[in-house]
């Protein structure tokens, strides 16, 4: 009590020891809430989700590394119903390629009208061109609270797996004799094969994607990005790195055998044929986004008769 402190007296316990959430968790004074796993739903998803599943993986096959990998297997299953969703979409969006290349050819330069005519060919059919936006979504919270995990849980300090050698800090696959400023002076491997990956990975789903209606700048984003990361998680936890390189192997393996082994497009192109015979019905939000555009593109065409 403070009142003791007043009078000089104090009865206090000390704890001397590691930083280990079970642990601390044991001594029943929430000195759990020392380990830097985050605050709010980032930290209750390291303390109530990530840990125990970590700590349960740990001990059934004895080492932290191939727990990432379990670890990152059960994720990407999880996501798989949606992954499918995805490539679902994708696919529809390669059937219907040849159709977009006539517009293009019909309407010429006019962006805006190719945008509007994309757009009505996608509701015909009931194409979702943002279909494969959510598993990313989905996958944001778990790559935060991972981001706050390896580098707080002492259970991976000094723990190695492959070529890393302490799972709790950065790989130094190669050292280097300068310092790469931002870079720092090593080379983590576990960082450039992710960013391979996701190279590749961007590159595999540019031939099943039109990009006729992005800004071409949006296409060189997707090389820029993962080559950029880089320079920051070449200084991160070896072990967020690893997770990031398998769940980006997982990602590539389910993407490119279920678009092998499970589309057909023939069964597509007969699925979309069936969408486009039943009758539509607009939704609200997407008849005011299709007379903002025609609005758009009147004053586009006022603007170019000015100009002439």
């Amino acid at each position: 009590p403070i009142a003791d402190l007043d009078r000089g007296q104090a009865d206090m316990q000390w704890y001397i020891g590691p930083n280990d959430y079970n642990t601390l968790a044991a001594l029943d004074t929430e000195l759990e809430y020392i380990i830097p796993y985050g605050r709010s739903i980032l930290g209750s998803i390291n303390r109530r989700l990530v840990r125990p599943l970590f700590d349960w993986l740990a001990g059934l096959v004895g080492s932290m590394g191939w727990a990432i990998i379990l670890m990152t297997f059960i994720v990407k299953m999880l996501l798989y119903p949606l992954m499918y969703k995805m490539l679902h979409s994708q696919a529809k969006m390669g059937v219907l390629k040849p159709q977009i290349a006539k517009l293009k050819e019909k309407i010429g330069d006019d962006a805006q009208k190719l945008q509007l005519e994309t757009m009505k060919l996608y509701r015909e059919y009931g194409v979702n061109p943002l279909g494969g936006c959510m598993p990313m979504l989905l996958q944001m919270p778990i790559w935060f609270a991972l981001y706050r995990f390896f580098p707080g849980n002492i259970g991976f300090r000094q723990e190695s797996f492959l070529w890393a050698t302490d799972l709790s800090s950065y790989e130094e696959f190669i050292r280097l004799p300068f310092n790469i400023p931002l870079y720092g002076d090593h080379v983590s491997l576990f960082a450039i094969l992710w960013a391979l990956s996701v190279l590749w990975y961007s590159w595999y789903n540019m031939k099943f994607t039109d990009m006729g209606m992005q800004n071409p700048m949006m296409k060189y984003m997707q090389y820029f990005m993962p080559l950029s990361f880089i320079i920051f998680f070449n200084n991160f936890a070896s072990g967020l790195t690893a997770y990031m390189l398998f769940s980006s192997l997982l990602n590539i393996a389910q993407t490119v055998l279920t678009k092998k082994f499970v589309f057909d497009d023939d069964k597509i192109r007969a699925e979309l044929n069936l969408v486009k015979s039943k009758p539509k019905k607009k939704s609200g939000f997407r008849a005011r986004l299709e007379e903002a555009m025609k609005q758009q593109q009147m004053l586009a065409e006022q603007q170019k008769k000015k100009n002439k």
